[in-house]
């Protein structure tokens, strides 16, 4: 039933309770409320109780709220009031489909509401329901039409929905409503004009797009991008002169930028190779410190004239001494006759360099400085690293380190090369040796952690990272505060190597809460981009927003999640007390003294550690809430702690593991692993139609995968490992496919030779231990630098052999059945 109006005293004391929320002065609201609900006749006010309850959200007492909320409701079920404070609570409840329902009721009683009709077109807008922001948008620009937000909102919304005429034309009439002087550059017009003529590019109006920024382009701040979009425009309609000419004045501006130069040969349109050469000649002489005219034409020359312009280019740099030239020159790696070239000529330096000091030994000029050789043999150790040839590569690092113990970028790549060689402890010690030379570098002491997370060393690398982070926190916690998702990602990798799912798992869920808040972070955007006219940016945020777990940080995280909830369904931690009791009874007086003594001082220092780390979270609660005070903050209630021991012991860690899933599915279906992965789930799952369409949308993808002819195995009951379970005499035939090591054998790498390494080891094949220490010797001569081959040793190795799906060669495998 609906509540009594208040009198003119109780309703002054209202509209005080809803300046008071506007300020977030929410104890002082508070009391208002209690004014007016401590007098009889109104102490069910449901508009009152609804707002107190909104009030008390905002201190963090969200059941009280929704009590006080849903009471009001109830009282009062036709206050446009009560529905929008209800939806108001559901959206900082993270709940927008909920709002919306809400805000729709609110406006069923009062339709001409401006502030329910704002807010139900920023949860449309974040929800994308587009139609829907539409119509909300028709409305707020009948009721206002004078203001600027209600024509652009209108115009946006027919932008995203691709009808490109009708956002013109209402564009068009806004623009016409703006006084703005032809000769004065005002940003926020100029912001206007550019969005305009995006919208005109993207619905294919190339003509009108050109006309249009040669009318208005004196009154565009941004200069460039008006050359940047009259130079593409007059490419698509051919006329190539002009834009011939737009394009080399671009260059003279910048002459490193190589989306110039493929606009200049898209308009010049040369015929021959020595006319695409002169462009480039031309511009060098022009610019001769540039590097870009020099680097684009090793592109597409061969043979002896890349000979002649490689050699030309290399002199250069390395008389310089340029640390990047390996990096400019990687992209040439893909044709053998570039690379062996390239070996010809820098191998010839450094033999020249070591005798006479010159690039070669018939020259007679000046002599070169001794760095020249340094850089020489740096990049020889990138060259062959890049070539596989790891011994090679570390013979010529150890040479430059010989003779310049000071450089970091030698150790760096030390680091490097070891890393591609598979021994990731003696790479984080070369890395660290690097950090050590320059420890206010942040970038080397990034890498540094991150080689050691790769090594599995996760408190040094929270050691090496506590350095830049924030006095007084853990730098886990600051880590996670910053949103420093690559090493959240390692980290997660890490602790799945080493058996630690539950903390694995807590680094992945933590990565994928801050994309959730990513996501979120559009509200901020939706109300301040149409106030300040950045409208090209802000409808790229929108599509970035859409695409946005098609980041590989979300991959990895995702990926590291669905492997580790894989493993926990087909082998659930067990009770660890249970266990204890079963082997108890097997063990003698003495044994069973040891023990308990060992179980004793394993629960005192898990004890002290969990004080420790609960006085650090007391400490860091405090200081939030001090924070929150200050700031005055609206909150939406403290989120849900991620306790390692509770996320490794999930009820069905099938259905978690397709929660990271689904935007691999949604988002990033052109990776062959999301296919695979949701086959792996469905597989157990018994899900036999899921299970076919994922293979055949990896099959589409790449058809020679090793993992898919693992699925394919799985799909059809056949394979080495089903030889070896269906028919236990054919084990030896199993192991002998999969590991053949003779140089026919595809994919013969570090990488797929540990996968079968650890597949022998995690019993896959039954035991076979012998032929385990034979493929490990036979691995050892092939890759002497791996530690996974070298003879075991005494000194206690933490880490553990990798979760990933059990590895096999599959190429040989599916072949052979």
């Amino acid at each position: 039933m609906p509540s009594v109006p208040l009198p003119p005293k109780e309703s002054n004391l209202f509209k005080r309770i809803l300046k008071c929320y506007e300020q977030k002065q929410y104890k002082n609201g508070l009391k208002f409320c209690k004014m007016i609900l401590s007098n009889p006749k109104f102490a069910e006010h449901g508009e009152t109780l609804a707002m107190k309850g909104l009030t008390l959200n905002c201190l963090g007492k969200k059941e009280e709220a929704y009590e006080f909320v849903r009471k009001g409701l109830r009282n009062d079920v036709k206050s446009h009031v009560c529905w929008h404070v209800y939806g108001l609570l559901q959206r900082s409840d993270k709940k927008y489909d909920e709002a919306i329902k809400c805000y729709r009721n609110a406006l069923k009683l009062d339709k001409d509401n401006l502030q329910i009709l704002r807010d139900l077109s920023l949860l449309q807008i974040q929800m994308r329901d587009l139609e829907g922001y539409r119509e909300t948008r028709y409305q707020l620009l009948q009721l206002r039409p004078t203001q600027r937000a209600s024509w652009i909102g209108y115009a946006i919304a027919y932008h995203l929905l691709k009808d490109y005429d009708m956002a013109l034309k209402l564009l068009e009439e806004f623009r016409k409503t703006q006084q703005i002087p032809p000769n004065k550059i005002d940003y926020e017009y100029s912001e206007l004009i550019l969005y305009q003529n995006q919208v005109m590019r993207e619905a294919d109006l190339f003509q009108e797009s050109l006309e249009h920024i040669e009318t208005y382009e004196k009154q565009i701040c941004d200069k460039l991008i008006v050359e940047e979009i009259k130079g593409e425009m007059l490419l698509k309609l051919g006329r190539l002169k002009e834009a011939g000419e737009v394009y080399r004045e671009l260059i003279e501006r910048n002459a490193e930028n190589w989306y110039y130069y493929e606009g200049l040969e898209k308009a010049l349109q040369p015929s021959t190779l020595e006319e695409r050469l002169q462009i480039y000649e031309e511009v060098s002489k022009r610019h001769p410190r540039a590097v870009s005219p020099r680097r684009l034409p090793l592109n597409f020359v061969s043979g002896e004239k890349f000979r002649q312009l490689m050699d030309k280019f290399l002199r250069v740099n390395f008389s310089k001494g340029c640390p990047p030239l390996f990096t400019t020159l990687k992209s040439l790696y893909y044709n053998p006759e570039k690379v062996s070239t390239i070996q010809e000529l820098v191998t010839g330096y450094e033999a020249s360099l070591k005798t006479c000091d010159l690039f070669s030994t018939c020259e007679n000029r000046e002599k070169e400085p001794p760095t020249t050789l340094l850089w020489v043999r740096y990049f020889l150790a990138q060259h062959f690293d890049k070539l596989g040839q790891c011994s090679l590569a570390l013979e010529y690092i150890n040479a430059a380190i010989a003779s310049t113990p000071t450089l970091i970028e030698l150790f760096y790549l030390k680091a490097k090369i070891y890393k591609h060689v598979g021994n990731l402890k003696e790479a984080a010690k070369w890395m660290d040796e690097a950090q050590s030379l320059d420890t206010a570098d942040r970038f080397i002491n990034s890498k540094c952690a991150k080689y050691m997370l790769r090594a599995n060393m996760v408190k040094d690398a929270e050691e090496m990272c506590s350095k830049f982070t924030r006095e007084g926190t853990s730098a886990m916690e600051n880590l996670n505060e910053m949103q420093c998702m690559w090493f959240q990602t390692e980290c997660a990798a890490a602790y799945q190597r080493l058996g630690k799912y539950g903390d694995a798992l807590k680094k992945c869920h933590e990565v994928e809460r801050h994309f959730f808040e990513i996501t979120d972070d559009q509200f901020d955007f939706h109300t301040y981009c149409m106030r300040k006219m950045t409208l090209r940016a802000y409808v790229d945020l929108l599509r970035l927003e859409d695409v946005l777990r098609k980041h590989a940080f979300y991959f990895k995280a995702a990926r590291s999640a669905i492997e580790i909830y894989l493993k926990l369904h087909d082998n659930p931690l067990t009770n660890e007390s249970k266990e204890q009791e079963v082997n108890s009874e097997n063990l003698s007086a003495k044994e069973l003294k040891k023990m308990l003594s060992k179980q004793r001082r394993a629960q005192k220092k898990a004890k002290l550690e969990e004080e420790r780390k609960h006085a650090e979270r007391e400490r860091q609660q405090k200081n939030q809430k001090k924070k929150r005070d200050e700031e005055e903050e609206e909150i939406s209630g403290p989120r849900e702690e991620l306790v390692p021991e509770k996320l490794e012991r999930v009820e069905n860690p099938l259905e978690e593991a397709i929660k990271f899933l689904i935007p691999l599915k949604n988002l990033i279906g052109d990776d062959i692993e999301t296919h695979l992965l949701a086959f792996e789930i469905y597989f157990r799952k018994g899900k036999f139609l899921l299970m076919l369409q994922s293979v055949k949308r990896a099959f589409a993808i790449n058809s020679n995968n090793p993992w898919l002819h693992e699925c394919l195995i799985k799909f059809s009951k056949a394979g080495a490992k089903m030889m070896y379970f269906l028919d236990k005499s054919r084990q030896e035939k199993a192991i002998a496919v999969a590991t053949r090591l003779d140089k026919n054998m595809r994919d013969r790498n570090v990488k797929t030779l540990t996968k079968v390494f650890e597949a022998l080891l995690d019993g896959s094949f039954g035991s076979c231990h012998t032929q385990c220490e034979e493929y490990q010797a036979a691995c050892h001569k092939l890759f002497p630098f791996t530690s996974a081959f070298m003879p075991a040793t005494n000194e206690d190795d933490s880490s553990i052999a990798s979760v990933n799906h059990t590895a096999i060669n599959h190429d040989l495998l599916s072949n052979e059945i």
